[in-house]
């Protein structure tokens, strides 16, 4: 109930803030408006982290009982933290005069106690601090770019920092986080998509900043005990933060561009690129931020072995993510043209062949290595006794040279990813079963089977064919996945004749040529065994006889005819059907010249 109460209060006093300061913001002039190098289209209400600080503040001053194990000081460096995105705000500091001050007030909030510790020596892992602070601090700031995108990340990891905090023993800290929670969903009520005021550098700062000191207190459970927690759970609470900072950060520096310059090159701004709509991306940025808190749940209370193999799956899908998300072309001539002049010294893994093949390489040997790891602890029920851990550390390096090679031999790195195709899951099928097979007969040989599980192979088969191929097919599922959710291009409503594989060509070409003008509803087929049937989102409708109503109650106005659909005689009768209906018939051709 407490920190119920406390999001209760947080999310009123929001709510009336935000309403308050976007009307006085209209009043006195303080709009932002649209630029070429912002997303937002129409002038937008500034000033809205005024708003999250007072809902915030209220409800720390409202609840006496959230004010010990310093809270007040947090408070009072997060305040700091505020002025200082406000004074930005106003005046528009210098990059390196905002830097300084960040690093002063994180100086001054780690003297306080609180640490990484990551580092045995305290003065290294105070220093280690103050840059996380700053770094998570401007990560924040960065993920500012998109409606509703900083405020929803920030509720979903002050929603997970209440569970952690209240499980360290930690209730003020959790009532301080469950206020947090509460200050930004308030605030998104008024910035989700369109959004009406915009946060600011007061807001994403502050949010940063708390989000940031609030994960630390977590390191301070279990000290050295639970060591795995300490590492990890600051990380994995703000992983979508750092995982966009990271992209950002090299897709800048490959293009020859600056860090510090803004721009539509975030992940969210890649995947409305891909086709998504603003809200869509946003949600499903929120998703992957909810996954990383969901791991560092799973971090404090899993075991450290099968935590370890989880959190290893999760970053590496985040990877996947970021090299798919990368390949999203978001800058222009100028770009290239200084990236050619050589200001980027590194090329994108895109750019030649053999990048692309280290990059598969080096996936691989985390595969292989992961899969071992996992076999033995799905053989052992989560736990690694001694003899079968060193049996794990002896055997590794001669598994991984064995299966690597195999891969080597069956040609597994000759393909592209992004067109896997049955052809190429054989080829890794073929791969797998001989890598495993080699494994075992390794491990005859140099040890012959003493103490070894034949089942631990067996399992190690079995996953490495989930993720070599999953990994494989990760970029097609990807693209497939983004089809699936892009939105729909404006234009004539047309129907496809014929659901056969030519229909699927026009019905894929379509989708990704808005330039076209004409947007799909669904297909008409004469074969009984299609009828109701999906096929990329639209339905088959109906047959030729149902065509007439369809054009009416579809109110179709093109009719595309897919390569084969029509037989010989029936494009005649086709065309007397549509027509009447006052609708145009447009027919597919593929020809090579």
């Amino acid at each position: 109930m407490r920190y119920l109460l406390s999001f209760a209060v947080a999310l009123l006093c929001s709510v009336c803030a935000t309403y308050a300061v976007r009307a006085a913001a209209h009043r006195l002039g303080l709009i932002a408006h649209p630029r070429a190098d912002r997303w937002h289209r129409r002038p937008t209400a500034l000033y809205g982290g005024v708003a999250m600080y007072a809902g915030l503040l209220c409800a720390h001053l409202a609840l006496p009982a959230a004010r010990g194990g310093g809270v007040n000081f947090l408070m009072f460096c997060a305040s700091a933290m505020f002025v200082l995105g406000l004074v930005d705000d106003r005046l528009h500091l210098k990059p390196h005069v905002k830097l300084a001050a960040q690093i002063i007030v994180s100086a001054l909030f780690t003297r306080y106690g609180l640490r990484l510790q990551w580092l045995p020596n305290e003065v290294l892992d105070q220093a280690l601090t103050i840059f996380w602070l700053v770094g998570i601090t401007n990560a924040l700031n960065l993920l500012d770019n998109i409606d509703g995108l900083a405020a929803g990340v920030a509720a979903i990891g002050a929603l997970f920092l209440v569970y952690l905090c209240h499980r360290a023993g930690r209730p003020d800290h959790a009532a301080l986080s469950a206020a947090l929670c509460g200050t930004a969903v308030g605030f998104l009520l008024f910035n989700f998509n369109p959004a009406t005021i915009f946060m600011g550098d007061c807001g994403s700062l502050l949010l940063g900043f708390f989000l940031g000191g609030m994960a630390l207190t977590n390191t301070q459970m279990g000290g050295r005990r639970n060591l795995l927690a300490v590492l990890l759970v600051p990380v994995l609470l703000l992983l979508l933060p750092i995982v966009d900072t990271t992209l950002v950060t090299i897709s800048r520096k490959l293009a020859g561009r600056p860090i510090s310059t803004g721009g539509k090159d975030h992940a969210s701004h890649r995947l409305v690129a891909l086709g998504l709509s603003e809200r869509a991306a946003t949600v499903t940025l929120w998703t992957l931020a909810a996954a990383g808190g969901g791991a560092a749940v799973l971090v404090q209370s899993a075991s450290a072995f099968i935590s370890i193999g989880l959190v290893a799956l999760l970053l590496l899908a985040c990877l996947y993510i970021m090299v798919f998300l990368g390949r999203v072309q978001v800058y222009g001539p100028a770009d290239a043209a200084a990236r050619a002049r050589g200001l980027a010294l590194l090329p994108t893994l895109a750019d030649f062949s053999y990048k692309r093949r280290i990059f598969e390489v080096s996936s691989d040997l985390i595969l292989i290595i992961l899969c071992y790891y996992m076999a033995f602890l799905l053989r052992f029920d989560g736990q690694l006794p001694e003899p079968f851990y060193g049996q794990l550390l002896r055997s590794l390096p001669a598994i991984v040279c064995v299966q690597l090679g195999a891969f080597l031999c069956c040609g597994l790195y000759r393909g592209l990813w992004r067109y896997t195709g049955l052809s190429d899951l054989l080829l890794q099928l073929r791969a797998v079963l001989m890598a495993a097979s080699f494994s075992a007969l390794a491990v005859l040989i140099e040890f012959r089977f003493e103490g070894f599980s034949r089942a631990v192979f067996a399992i190690d088969a079995m996953l490495l064919l989930l993720l070599v191929s999953g990994s494989r097919l990760s970029f097609r599922l990807m693209h497939l996945w983004v089809q699936r959710r892009r939105r729909l291009p404006q234009g004539r409503r047309t129907l496809i004749y014929g659901a056969n594989e030519g229909g699927e060509l026009v019905v894929q070409e379509l989708l990704r040529s808005p330039q076209l003008g004409l947007l799909p509803v669904g297909f008409v087929d004469d074969d009984p065994r299609t009828q109701g049937r999906v096929i990329h989102g639209l339905r088959v409708l109906g047959s030729a006889k149902e065509l007439p109503l369809l054009l009416r109650d579809e109110q179709v106005t093109e009719v595309v005819v897919a390569p084969g659909a029509l037989a010989a005689g029936q494009l005649g009768e086709l065309q007397r059907t549509c027509g009447g209906a006052g609708a145009r018939i447009r027919q597919m051709r593929i020809s090579l010249e």
